[in-house]
């Protein structure tokens, strides 16, 4: 896809479509998703966490490992990295919609506590590659393989937290567990169609990353913004849509665990980006090319997890606005640094 030729309202109006498609998607695909949890036995946690993450999250991927592959390092890893931040501040955001109570106190879950930490964890391996030495295997830095298997080996420990947990939260009135919904539309539908409906919606979210992947190229290239910004605020945003409207409308249908678990889940996936994006970089070492914006990038979805773990531990039943503390400084932290971004 050439968009050099094209007049920069063209290439917003694409991007936005790009955008639109993702969202229309993610939105659909989140039925599909809890409807799948229940009739496959998986869970909501693990569920949201690896199949409806990992979905939702193939718009980032192709837009990652399109950009590194035509050597923009540096809208690849705010890309990456920028959803991670944005998501968590969506989490945030869908806090505020839910009025019973706080929603990192309704949906207690150790499978999305145990998420949370192996986010925190895997975000410290591109920092370390960034500092090592600069050697690669096959065009591939050690620390992409080092992600792949600190991923699985995070979800080999979650699986077995939820087959056999150690110890559990505390329920109250305002906990929802997560059950197995009977009732609902759709119950006719065989296991069999649930899935090509899931991967057909599965295929449009590639088809649309990758529009959105060739747009953002041209945006930062016609309208003078830095990589960083474009990558961290509007890629990252446009292909985190699904994420948005997956845990809105979880909560909506009361599917607490599920939103907490995509979104929480979603982002440990999503550092695997960079791992992808390293290996489609034919430049040398994708962590090398790296600057201190992205190093900042890190460093705030780190600092917004920290917070999020600390709201899912206090379990705080009410706050401002019905928000608990971690939600209010999630998105504090998320406007200074979009804010900083921009400056800078």
């Amino acid at each position: 896809m050439t968009l050099s030729a094209w007049p920069l309202s063209a290439v917003v109006a694409l991007f936005l479509a790009g955008a639109v498609v993702i969202a229309i998607a993610g939105t659909r695909i989140t039925r599909l998703a809890d409807r799948l949890a229940d009739v496959t036995g998986i869970g909501e946690a693990i569920f949201g966490a690896v199949l409806l993450g990992g979905t939702t999250s193939l718009p980032g991927i192709v837009t990652s490992v399109t950009t590194a592959w035509h050597g923009h390092g540096e809208l690849a890893v705010s890309n990456a990295v920028g959803g991670i931040a944005a998501q968590t501040a969506f989490l945030a955001v869908a806090d505020i919609t839910y009025r019973r109570a706080n929603l990192e106190h309704a949906a207690a879950s150790l499978e999305n506590m145990m998420q949370g930490a192996l986010l925190v964890t895997l975000l410290t391996l591109p920092l370390l590659a960034m500092g090592g030495p600069e050697v690669t295997l096959l065009g591939i830095h050690p620390a992409s393989l080092l992600l792949l298997a600190g991923y699985a080996f995070g979800m080999r420990l979650t699986y077995q937290t939820r087959a056999t947990p150690q110890w559990l939260p505390r329920h109250t009135h305002e906990t929802r567990v997560d059950t197995a919904a009977t009732g609902e539309g759709g119950d006719d539908l065989g296991v069999a169609r649930l899935w090509l409906a899931f991967g057909t919606l599965a295929l449009l979210l590639i088809m649309a990353g990758y529009v959105v992947a060739q747009t953002g190229i041209a945006l930062a290239a016609r309208t003078g913004l830095s990589e960083t910004a474009v990558g961290a605020l509007f890629t990252a945003v446009a292909t985190s849509l699904p994420e948005l409207i997956t845990v809105m409308a979880a909560v909506r249908q009361g599917a607490l665990t599920l939103a907490v678990g995509d979104i929480i889940g979603g982002n440990s996936f999503d550092v695997l980006f960079l791992a992808f994006s390293d290996a489609a970089y034919r430049e040398g070492s994708l962590y090398h090319a790296m600057g201190d914006l992205q190093v900042f990038i890190i460093a705030a979805s780190q600092a917004m997890t920290g917070i999020l773990l600390l709201g899912l531990l206090r379990r705080e039943q009410s706050g401002i606005a019905n928000i608990g503390f971690e939600s209010f400084l999630v998105l504090v932290f998320y406007g200074a640094g979009a804010a900083i971004l921009l400056v800078m």
